[in-house]
């Protein structure tokens, strides 16, 4: 890369992710860091936060470092069971080593049930709390799949997310510090 870094203080980079879990044996599920009753829970081998995995998959698609399954392997006994906050402040912590900043983060969780809405500003603090910015700088909303396909029938979640990146002061100057 033969970019300095006046160059590169200008840069933006976005980045996509996409989870999905089935429902199993269990008496609740974790989104955006909540734990929210639920009749089911969720076959994974990490808390199996559909919220969070699709966020660190944004971002480390932002970065261009590959996905949540090379970074925190499900063959690895260290991330059984694991709380996934732990792998969005990773994936923070990759993103801050290279010099860029979270701007802002929007996620789609779809699902039939559990319901969504009481839970969201709790998902949406703690998100912003593990990437270090402003609460207004992250959404989450649900929506269901209208009763079509494996989601819509609830044999499952997933949730879609969007992340957009500014490289350098350039975050400062527009306020998204997380100050």
């Amino acid at each position: 890369d033969n970019h300095d870094s006046k160059t590169k203080d200008g840069r933006m980079r976005v980045g996509i992710g996409y989870d999905v879990h089935a429902y199993g044996d269990g008496d609740h599920v974790t989104l955006g860091g909540v734990r929210i009753a639920h009749t089911r829970g969720v076959i994974a081998h990490s808390d199996g936060d559909v919220a969070l995995h699709a966020l660190c998959d944004a971002l480390l698609g932002a970065m261009a470092l590959g996905d949540i399954g090379e970074h925190f392997p499900d063959s690895d006994p260290r991330w059984k069971g694991a709380d996934s906050r732990r792998f969005l402040q990773h994936c923070r912590a990759l993103v801050q080593e290279q010099g860029w900043r979270v701007v802002n983060a929007d996620l789609t969780i779809l699902a039939q049930v559990p319901r969504v809405g009481p839970h969201r500003l709790l998902m949406r603090q703690n998100i912003a709390d593990d990437l270090g910015v402003r609460i207004d700088c992250i959404n989450v909303k649900a929506t269901t799949s209208e009763e079509l396909g494996a989601l819509g029938r609830g044999e499952g979640l997933a949730c879609q997310a969007i992340v957009l990146l500014t490289h350098g002061d350039n975050a400062h100057q527009h306020g998204h510090d997380g100050h």
